[in-house]
């Protein structure tokens, strides 16, 4: 019998996909803390289409000083999560696409349903979190993604990734995310669990915009 291990597990919270929620800010999962911030990349379709692949590649999360290893393709139509409309109400459940696609060096892209491990230092914050991608979004102006967290020890919930390309022809990358604390010092000192997360999402933005000092509009 073969020993089950974080790839054949669901993430560890219920709300998946509410990454995607138009009024996440003001209505997270319950017990959740929400957490977002956006940056101007540039405007164009080159800027948009190196943005993406940059966002697929996992550059994002290596850029911010992470390793991503023991990346496993997904299988099946688990977790694809639900589509939000901007109202912020549940439309259908997201198709998720099962082509396998690699960057350059050989890297996996992001697909839906596909698990890794994230380690490594940011700042004063250690992070080490088995994840699954719960959706991706593939459109002409919209490339996004997300992922949940499996078996988590610090904290619990999901992080997002998007990059969007306005009718103004500006780019824009936005991260989001909703987390609870599981470790005890975030549950005793919920302001260390808030400084971890803005200096997460602070490495996530400058990882593709080096110039970024503070979150925008």
């Amino acid at each position: 019998m073969r020993r089950s291990n974080f790839e054949d597990q669901p993430v560890d919270y219920a709300a998946v996909g509410a990454t995607q929620a138009h009024d996440l800010m003001q209505y997270p999962p319950h017990g959740f803390v929400p957490y977002e911030a956006s940056i101007r990349l540039g405007s164009g379709a080159e800027r948009f289409e190196s943005a993406s692949t940059s966002l697929l590649s996992w550059a994002v999360q290596r850029g911010a000083g992470l390793r991503v290893d023991d990346i496993q393709s997904g299988e099946g139509e688990r977790y694809g999560g639900i589509r939000y409309a901007e109202d912020g109400s549940a439309l259908e459940p997201i198709h998720l696409s099962t082509e396998q696609r690699f960057a350059a060096d050989g890297t996996p892209y992001v697909a839906s349903g596909t698990t890794a491990r994230l380690h490594g230092r940011i700042g004063m914050f250690r992070l080490e979190e088995n994840i699954r991608v719960v959706y991706l979004i593939e459109e002409p102006d919209v490339v996004a993604f997300a992922y949940g967290t499996v078996g988590g020890k610090r904290v619990s919930g999901e992080d997002s990734f998007r990059i969007t390309r306005r009718d103004d022809d500006s780019v824009w990358f936005e991260a989001r995310s909703f987390m609870r604390p599981l470790a005890l010092r975030y549950r005793l000192f919920p302001p260390a669990m808030t400084m971890r997360r803005k200096r997460l999402t602070t490495a996530y933005l400058r990882a593709l915009s080096p110039l970024w000092t503070g979150p925008a509009t």
